[in-house]
């Protein structure tokens, strides 16, 4: 800890992300442990984030991060989407199609910033909000895909078609190395496959994307 820094605070935040890596929550002894300090801290510190709805104990005295977290939460899809917003526009011009970055949702893959191609005759017409299982469409799949990080021979993208709509065909890849965020970048066209040279390029974009939200 330095002098511009608040002990507290920086407890306080720990406590969150502690809670954050856990489905089953924590008892204020393995809070104490972990943390490193007395029972009478991590009561305080409790209580002060349960004031703002950050955490919840349930009937066993487990502490779980709160539903109050949500509400900070979707204040981070603008800043994702203005961020990557340069990538997508360069990623639909250049492919003709539209592009779009996606981000987990519970189970859902969840369209948070989409950018249509300017000078196609035809494209998709995809829109910001849509959501769909993560077990289907490319954008989902890809992200799937990268949290089985031991796929061996995997190009980095995902290829389908016809899943989400008949006619049309999607490449994504997934972000990788950005804390905190779960998703991909991808396009879908109107086409019987996707062209050879566009898996690449959705990667290409995918890393500038990462690169933009670290």
């Amino acid at each position: 800890m330095t002098a511009e820094t608040s002990q507290t605070l920086d407890r306080g935040l720990r406590v969150l992300k502690l809670l954050a890596d856990t489905d089953h929550g924590l008892t204020v002894t393995e809070l104490s442990n972990k943390l490193g300090v007395n029972r009478t801290v991590v009561y305080r510190l409790l209580a002060t984030l349960e004031q703002h709805a950050l955490v919840r104990r349930d009937l066993g005295g487990r502490a779980r991060v709160g539903l109050g977290v949500l509400r900070l939460g979707r204040q981070v899809h603008p800043l994702v989407r203005e961020a990557a917003l340069p990538a997508l526009r360069s990623l639909a011009e250049d492919i003709g199609a539209t592009a779009h970055l996606t981000l987990v949702d519970g189970a859902d893959a969840l369209a948070v910033a989409v950018v249509e191609p300017t000078w196609t005759d035809y494209h998709v017409a995809y829109r910001a909000g849509f959501r769909h299982a993560l077990d289907r469409g490319a954008a989902g799949r890809a992200i799937l895909a990268a949290r089985q990080k031991s796929l061996a021979g995997h190009p980095g993208y995902t290829l389908t078609q016809g899943e989400l709509e008949a006619g049309a065909c999607g490449a994504a890849a997934p972000l990788v190395g950005v804390s905190g965020v779960e998703g991909s970048v991808g396009v879908v066209m109107l086409a019987d496959a996707v062209p050879e040279r566009v898996g690449p390029r959705v990667l290409d974009a995918a890393r500038e994307v990462a690169d933009a939200l670290r």
